[in-house]
């Protein structure tokens, strides 16, 4: 475990993990200053910190961030900045929070990242190692690393048995020496190529999280995606594979059951409270990694059936006259509506736009056989527009209530209407949280 008593720590980066990060290093003993170029910060944490005895510097970043040992910089900064050249010139170490809290941990740890699907895998194997398990969860999913290992300290988690680490590839960048015990990857995809120089870039910031794993470790990866299928077979690491396919996985899909290699046990999926053939592949992840630790197939098919999922994610909330409404607002990719899509066999009404992460949509031509009509709504309306009306009839609509009341008009008995944006929320929305909470209203108020 690293000792930092009497260090001086800088934080960059206000939000949530810095306040946690700040907190934590405080409690070990270091000298703790966080800067925040944002000058409207959140009062309340900058208060408590000063309160602590953390020196605050907001608006701008100065050079006193160059006294620093070591600097953990917050996920949501870029590593092209002045300040993080100045650091770097200076030989200053920089780390991520998860880096930075995994120094301060004797936790074992499970790490889940890929694209699309790591908050609803993680709450998943959550549920279902709790079964056996002192289990938590932490990262990206919400409640900081440095939270958690904060409250460890304080006795409150010296029971776990496994913190469950939901990590972004913003938070995966700055890793140095952490080193899970356990890792899975769900998939890989186009997504934040605006903070990479190019997809490449993008499936190595992915990959790191195995980089310190060796043979005592278990790396668990989905053989069915096609770009980590790739990307897996340039390491030269042990790993265990996951597929819906019995030829590559002890878990698979056959005539509608999930089956198991190991046992008679199985779980047909109509059962289940969550649909959709991705939520199936990744439930197939997480019994991988069940069975590893040792629970009974019995146990792991029974926290699955009853796992329900989360909200905005392929959420079915309402159905009326025999339409479905399905609130997707977390897909924000062109490959989550893929999959979106791909677990509804015919007659979608689809709701796409928001504020686009790339201009052509034409990778999910193929498919959507099953989407009768689409609805683009939003500043990227027109890319949608432009990319998918020879397919498909496309109507364009800005605002995002008209368009939600024109998918109702459209709907007919047997349809579902499927809002899966493919974009992020920023054009109309704070977040994707709030897109998915409207539509919902919206939806409820034409029944009510």
């Amino acid at each position: 475990m690293m000792n930092i008593d009497k260090k001086n720590i800088g934080i960059l980066g206000l939000g949530i993990s810095g306040y946690w990060a700040a907190k934590l290093a405080k409690s070990m003993g270091a000298n703790v200053f966080i800067s925040d170029s944002e000058l409207n910060i959140n009062n309340k944490y900058t208060k408590e910190l000063m309160e602590l005895g953390i020196d605050v510097e907001l608006g701008s970043h100065s050079k006193k961030i160059l006294n620093s040992d070591l600097v953990i910089k917050s996920p949501g900064i870029p590593s092209d900045i002045n300040v993080i050249q100045d650091l770097s010139s200076n030989n200053i170490e920089i780390i991520s929070e998860i880096e930075f809290a995994y120094r301060l941990s004797n936790l074992k740890i499970i790490a889940v990242t890929g694209t699309n699907g790591k908050t609803t895998t993680v709450t998943c194997l959550y549920e279902v190692l709790k079964k056996k398990f002192n289990v938590v969860k932490s990262g990206n999913i919400g409640t900081p690393f440095s939270e958690i290992i904060f409250n460890e300290n304080r006795a409150k988690y010296l029971k776990t048995d496994f913190c469950i680490l939901e990590l972004s590839s913003f938070q995966i960048d700055d890793i140095d020496t952490f080193k899970p015990n356990i890792a899975m990857i769900l998939n890989i995809s186009h997504d934040h190529l605006d903070r990479y120089k190019d997809f490449l870039d993008y499936c190595k910031s992915k990959i790191n999280l195995f980089k310190n794993m060796n043979n005592d470790d278990l790396i668990v990866y989905n053989h069915d995606d096609e770009i980590l299928y790739a990307e897996i077979k340039k390491i030269d690491k042990q790993f265990i594979e996951y597929s819906l396919d019995e030829k590559f996985s002890s878990f698979y899909l056959k005539n509608k059951k999930i089956e198991s290699s190991n046992s008679n046990h199985s779980l047909n999926i109509n059962d289940c409270k969550l649909s959709g053939i991705h939520n199936t592949s990744n439930f197939i992840g997480v019994a991988t990694i069940a069975s590893q630790l040792g629970l009974k197939d019995r146990e792991i098919f029974e926290a699955l059936k009853i796992f329900e999922g989360l909200e905005h994610r392929f959420e079915m909330f309402k159905e009326v006259d025999n339409i479905k409404f399905i609130n997707d607002s977390k897909s924000t990719n062109i490959a989550s509506v893929k999959v979106a899509v791909e677990s509804i066999d015919k007659n979608i009404i689809l709701i796409m736009g928001g504020l686009p992460k790339e201009s052509d949509f034409s990778a999910i031509i193929e498919y959507t056989q099953s989407v009768k009509s689409i609805i683009a709504y939003g500043v990227g309306s027109n890319d949608i527009y432009n990319s998918l009306s020879d397919s498909y009839d496309v109507i364009k609509i800005n605002k995002f209530e008209k368009a939600i009341t024109s998918a109702i008009q459209l709907a007919e008995r047997g349809d579902s209407v499927l809002m899966s944006p493919g974009c992020a929320s920023y054009d109309q929305f704070n977040n994707f949280e709030e897109r998915g909470d409207c539509f919902k209203d919206i939806v409820e108020r034409h029944y009510s």
